[in-house]
């Protein structure tokens, strides 16, 4: 059985005079008072169909039971429209199918929410997504989606890299985030964990000998939900021996460009600009800078060593934002508590009205010398952030963010990319007292750090790069340790133990010290690159079937409970906490 001869939006001038089955969802129906206009569509696009009584009485009287999202089947002959109707914002504006025979081949209910209504709340949405996805703009993304991927893969095997699958039932390994664990059936009291990214395994293909990998990856991390994060994700996974930092840049770059140039039709500029990661914390209190926009951090440290102004003098960085409105009292109220938030002591400012005249508590305290460097355009307001210089970039970048966004300052249509470079090997965890890795610990230390291992691991630096686009990290790599015992001693600053690295990492380990190539890689964030490709704000309309904020499914209800005898089979009591208990 054919159910249609051609897609709804592939019906043309072409085919006027031509007999059409065409099948599809009832997008929109109008009555005219005897005539009946459907807009059938399907993957393709939409076709109007036009149901005349006159022309098909059985034809009629089933279009007058059809109601939005029935799927039909419609036969007819395909007619020009009236000059007068044709709609040229539709690529099948100009004809129309009139309908000889018309069948309901599913019905469908009141919806939820209709497809063209916005502001839905997002628990309705996800709740019902077989509906939500029937959108316009889902239904691109997800295009979009399919397509980026069709031509990530191209690139990659156009360079000579082999496309190798990884398990998704592995063994816990701590990357940054809490692993998810699946109980053994067969090994009582044992688990397996889902991958938080195949970084070990991809390492062991190239010490295997497959010397350039690639994978579109399914990944997952049990961590706190943001709009640009997900406990499930995927991701390009890319490792290579024998690496060039230059050409893993170069490739990236490639594929990107015919991501963009494929997709929407953009040129990209390419090579992208480059930051190290302390001049774009100093110039942008971020290591994934929006370089969109302007209003960089700027630098009054040494100025102030002997300001009157003693939170200046005192502070171990003084740095401060010139903001081109005049910020009212309640403006600035709402800023400091927000800088607050993002960890500030508070916000010292100088508002400069259109007279040019500073108004500010602390004018007062500053030299001449000061002022004349502070000074900004009528006008205009100055923030000041005075701490520690890792407290004072946290706090003005994310001033600058949103200030960026809400005084209309971002480029909204464009694309602004950034290599960050030269990162930390370790940061300091106040909370754990110990040193952690900043990508993760099999990232290699640059040639100059390696000494700095035994004396200052603080001050080490990485061999590792980050791609930013729009403000967000699409792409991190880095090359690997590939010496056992230089990977033992960056797992002794992490305070692993020998017994412990054993354990959890004895077989890597062993691989190192049997042959393994110098080698390094990257991955990138499949869902985060179609949110910038598609400029959405939020992750969760670039795939399929998200969870929510807080991790669970509206849809199917997952996580959900399972029998008392699956549990036994497992060998797992579950403990409720007394807060959910009935």
């Amino acid at each position: 059985m054919s159910w249609r001869d051609l897609g709804s939006g592939e019906v043309t001038p072409e085919h006027v005079g031509q007999r059409l089955t065409l099948a599809g969802w009832v997008a929109r129906r109008r009555d005219h008072g005897g005539l009946i206009f459907i807009d059938l569509r399907d993957q393709t696009g939409l076709c109007q169909l036009v149901v005349n009584p006159e022309r098909s009485p059985e034809a009629a009287a089933a279009a007058h039971g059809i109601r939005n999202e029935f799927v039909l089947q419609a036969e007819g002959e395909v007619a020009a429209r009236d000059p007068a109707n044709v709609n040229p914002n539709l690529p099948t504006g100009a004809v129309e199918v009139q309908v000889d025979r018309l069948e309901i081949i599913s019905t469908c209910p009141p919806l939820p929410f209709q497809l063209d209504e916005d502001n839905v709340d997002e628990t309705l949405r996800l709740r019902y997504r077989w509906i939500d996805l029937r959108r316009d703009r889902l239904q691109r993304n997800l295009r979009l989606r399919a397509q980026m991927v069709s031509i990530i893969r191209r690139v990659m095997e156009g360079d000579g890299f082999l496309e190798i699958e990884t398990p998704i039932l592995f063994k816990p390994t701590p990357e940054g985030a809490r692993d998810f664990l699946v109980p053994s059936r067969l090994q009582k009291g044992r688990f397996f964990a889902l991958p938080q990214s195949p970084q070990i395994l991809k390492q062991l293909l190239v010490i295997a000998g497959f010397e350039r990998y690639f994978q579109i990856a399914r990944c997952f991390r049990d961590e706190d939900l943001r709009a640009d994060r997900a406990n499930e994700l995927t991701q390009l996974d890319v490792e290579m021996a024998f690496p060039d930092v230059e050409y893993i840049m170069e490739l990236m770059e490639r594929m990107v460009v015919e991501v963009w140039r494929e997709t929407l039709g953009v040129e990209l500029e390419i090579p992208f600009e480059r930051l190290t990661y302390a001049e774009s914390m100093a110039r942008f209190g971020t290591d994934k800078p929006d370089l969109r926009f302007g209003l960089e951090i700027e630098e009054a440290t040494e100025l102030t060593r002997t300001s009157q102004f003693k939170v200046f003098a005192g502070a171990p960085a003084v740095r401060f934002l010139r903001v081109p409105q005049e910020l009212s009292r309640a403006e600035l109220e709402q800023l400091e508590t927000f800088a607050k938030d993002w960890g500030a002591k508070g916000l010292a400012y100088i508002v400069y009205g259109e007279d040019g005249e500073p108004r500010s508590p602390i004018a007062k305290f500053l030299s001449e010398e000061e002022l004349a460097h502070f000074r900004s355009d009528p006008g205009s307001t100055v923030l000041f952030g005075a701490d520690e210089p890792a407290k004072v970039a946290r706090a003005l970048g994310a001033l600058r963010s949103r200030l960026g966004h809400e005084l209309g300052l971002v480029d909204r249509e464009a694309f602004r990319w950034v290599w960050v470079t030269d990162f930390p090997m370790f940061e300091w965890s106040e909370d754990d007292g110990r040193w952690s890795a900043v990508h993760h610990p099999f990232t290699r230390p640059t040639p100059e750090s390696e000494s700095l291992l035994d004396t200052d691991p603080g001050a080490a630096l990485a061999v590792a790069y980050d791609l930013v686009a729009n403000g967000e990290e699409l792409g991190g790599g880095s090359l690997r340790i590939h010496e056992a015992d230089l990977q033992a001693k960056v797992f002794e600053i992490l305070q692993i133990t020998p017994e412990q690295q054993r354990d959890r990492f004895g077989f890597l380990l062993d691989a190192l010290g049997m042959g393994a190539p110098p080698h390094g890689g990257i991955a990138f964030g499949i869902d985060r690159m179609v949110m910038v490709l598609a400029r959405e704000p939020n992750l969760r309309d670039t795939v399929a079937f998200p969870k929510n904020q807080a991790g669970f499914d509206p849809m199917s209800g997952a996580p959900s409970e399972v029998p008392q005898e699956q549990l036994d089979e497992l060998g797992i009591r579950v403990v409720v906490p007394n807060d959910k208990k009935g």
